[in-house]
């Protein structure tokens, strides 16, 4: 029975640019996803990612500003049981699934540990796959420098390869081999402009394998490294021609 009664959640995660929100727009458009509620955690003062959501889904929750792996963990339990209690009371269609989209700097190891620890969620949510996003044009490099995109993959229970369509041939089958050796266990897919077979994708098989020894096996400890977000407000309106041209330079520099 408790089987039923228990929503399932899936955890989509990736490295930055990776393409989590490309794929969620496209998933979200599908009628089989129809009753989901999407959590979208972003790093920094100035969410985005949650308004190219609500085109296709309204029951779209941003959760404030920081990373899921510390600062919004209340708030990640907090939204959980508020949509709880909302299936419950009737006040929204029963709910089929719940997706959280993480930070692309996020160990998704404490958004699962969050779910099992609970009191209360552990008997009402079950976590049941996690996607991670790899982008096949930068991925190599995300993996070499930076640790939180191996924890990604190491967490999947599928991995989503996205940009197949303007990456070189010969760095994507390097690419799809060093995935396979980082995580033997997860089903690979490529997906270019975030086109990808829904139903396969979610199909649970042996999913969520991963999701228990992690929870398990996380701790207090989190570090974001040196990435740090900035806000800059104008007062006057700005002239993005030059903006961009300025935003061009800075990156070159």
């Amino acid at each position: 029975m408790e089987g039923k009664t228990r929503r399932p959640v899936t955890v989509v995660t990736g490295f930055l640019g990776s393409g989590k929100t490309t794929l969620l727009g496209r998933v979200l458009t599908e009628p089989a996803m129809a009753n989901t509620a999407v959590l979208v955690n972003e790093f920094g003062e100035v969410g985005l990612d949650h308004h190219l959501l609500r085109r296709v889904e309204e029951r779209t929750v941003l959760l404030g500003s920081g990373c899921v792996c510390c600062t919004t963990r209340e708030d990640l339990v907090g939204a959980l049981l508020e949509l709880l209690d909302l299936d419950q009371r009737g006040e929204i269609p029963g709910l089929d699934r719940v997706v959280i989209e993480t930070t692309g700097l996020a160990d998704p190891a404490p958004i699962l540990h969050t779910i099992y620890a609970d009191p209360v969620l552990q008997h009402h949510f079950s976590v049941d796959l996690v996607l991670t996003t790899v982008d096949a044009v930068n991925g190599a490099l995300h993996l070499d420098r930076n640790p939180e995109s191996v924890k990604q993959v190491a967490a999947a229970d599928k991995i989503v390869v996205t940009k197949t369509d303007i990456a070189e041939p010969a760095s994507g089958r390097g690419l799809m081999a060093r995935l396979g050796k980082i995580n033997p266990s997860a089903q690979i897919f490529e997906a270019a402009f975030g086109d990808v077979d829904v139903k396969e994708l979610f199909r649970p098989d042996a999913a969520g394998a991963h999701a228990a020894s992690l929870a398990a096996e996380f701790g207090d400890a989190h570090d974001v490294g040196d990435t740090h977000s900035v806000s800059v407000t104008f007062d006057g309106a700005v002239d993005w021609t030059a903006f961009g041209i300025w935003f061009s330079m800075l990156l070159n520099a």
